[in-house]
């Protein structure tokens, strides 16, 4: 098992790319704690996951909920090993029709949460010597996507932190990197129309979308030990796109 005994901390655990995480975690002997602003998602995510998994709703936005959340985390798990930065959302309109409240609300959630859960377990993390740090970027934060200002401004914000955190952190024994995935089968892309689904397909070279496992196991190697010495990388998880 490569993560026995870790305790990993997965933000937007309860669907998505974040519970297969949890899954694939789970099977690998970790801990997991599943967090997420979605309460009733929380519960059902834990039930079904089974022993080895506690869910706490928290609010990355708010710092005050990361803070007595994890804190609430480490006194029944104990301290955090693993920290996936996966929540997110989406509030996608062209430039010339974006709400300043929809640019702010996707700036908060998907750059300042990544911050506010990194900055509050990095200190610990540093002082034992050892953790990693996994963000979610996205393929769109290195080539730009039509009608996502604000979301392709956070993905490649992450990046950013991603590089001056590893610098930052690497020399105290915790690793930082990222994974930027492509276009994958998530609540989030149930919503689009089978013709800009096929033109989607059709970017791909390997001419499908990818699956929440596949990114869920980009991130169990980044987690283990056999990534030991990968610090501040961007591992694209695209099926090719970025070739």
């Amino acid at each position: 098992m490569r993560l026995k005994d870790r305790v990993a901390l997965i933000t937007g655990g309860a669907r998505g790319i974040g519970r297969a995480t949890a899954e694939v975690f789970l099977r690998e002997g970790a801990k997991v704690a599943i967090v997420d602003i979605d309460a009733a998602a929380v519960s059902q995510a834990v039930a079904e996951l089974g022993s080895g998994a506690i869910g706490l709703v928290m609010d990355v936005t708010s710092r005050d909920s990361v803070d007595e959340g994890v804190a609430e985390i480490e006194k029944q798990l104990g301290p955090v090993d693993i920290l996936v930065n996966n929540a997110g959302i989406i509030k996608d309109a062209q430039l010339l029709k974006m709400a300043e409240a929809d640019f702010d609300s996707v700036v908060s959630v998907n750059l300042k949460g990544v911050f506010n859960t990194t900055q509050c377990l990095a200190k610990g993390m540093t002082e034992r010597g050892k953790g990693v740090i996994l963000n979610a970027s996205s393929v769109v934060a290195l080539y730009g996507n039509f009608g996502q200002t604000n979301y392709v401004a956070t993905k490649a914000g992450v990046i950013g932190m991603t590089k001056t955190w590893a610098r930052e952190l690497g020399r105290k024994g915790v690793r930082v990197n990222a994974v930027a995935p492509g276009f994958i089968k998530t609540r989030m892309t149930e919503g689009i129309p089978d013709k800009v689904m096929e033109k989607l397909e059709q970017m791909v070279p390997m001419r499908r979308m990818g699956e929440a496992e596949e990114i869920a196991n980009a991130y169990l190697f980044l987690a283990s030990d056999e990534a030991s010495y990968i610090n501040g990388h961007v591992l694209s998880v695209d099926g090719g796109v970025t070739t």
